[in-house]
């Protein structure tokens, strides 16, 4: 017995589908927003290509280097919070797949208090330095460090913001497609600072203490 398939008469088949579906808005936006995370990372991958050339002894002029000041101790702590901050919002995510509002709240709140954290030693360690008279005049050396490591402080500040916003939509929205697409938008965001943050850990902080 033949199979349905070999009865088909190619002249009459229909070989496309020309219905018009909604297509899913929430992958759209995520899709749309990695391609911006591509183009943030090649921005950092810039700013580390810069330490890279300025972080010899020569760029310093003599003057002070990361390891003059640099605290692995310090560094790890603040490592430490980024993790734990990425973790609760995984936390809050794993709630959002079965609907716990409570539970997602919980979430950002716990990751933007240690977010604030580790926004909080970077103020600290940045003020340090400049209580030293050590800023992004002293060299080219110290030009690229305070660059690359403020500007990932920079993201941290306005993801700090973006998760306030998102515990209010969250809050007053409820679980709206525009909403849990930020979501997961914030979710690749906050993802990413921790990921760059690793680079900064070990190639700006331990490799400037070792040398």
């Amino acid at each position: 017995m033949s199979s349905p398939a070999s009865n088909v008469d190619p002249k009459t088949a229909e070989l496309w589908d020309k219905g018009h579906y909604q297509y899913d808005v929430i992958a759209t936006r995520t899709l749309g927003y990695f391609m911006y995370l591509l183009s943030d990372g090649m921005l950092f991958a810039t700013l580390f290509a810069a330490y890279g050339v300025l972080s010899y002894q020569h760029s310093y002029f003599g003057g002070p280097t990361p390891a003059d000041f640099v605290k692995p101790w310090y560094t790890f702590v603040q490592t430490m919070a980024l993790f734990l901050s990425v973790l609760a919002y995984g936390f809050g995510m794993n709630a959002l797949k079965n609907k716990n509002k409570s539970g997602v709240i919980s979430g950002l709140l716990a990751a933007f208090v240690l977010g604030v954290l580790f926004l909080m030693l970077d103020i600290h360690d940045m003020t340090h330095l400049a209580s030293l008279g050590i800023g992004v005049a002293t060299s080219g050396g110290m030009s690229a460090f305070i660059v690359l490591t403020q500007v990932h402080a920079t993201h941290i500040f306005f993801g700090l913001i973006w998760i306030l916003v998102m515990m209010a939509q969250v809050m007053t929205k409820g679980f709206t497609t525009d909403v849990v697409g930020r979501l997961l938008t914030l979710r690749m965001f906050w993802h990413l600072q921790a990921i760059i943050w690793v680079f900064v850990y070990v190639f700006v902080y331990l490799w400037g203490y070792m040398s």
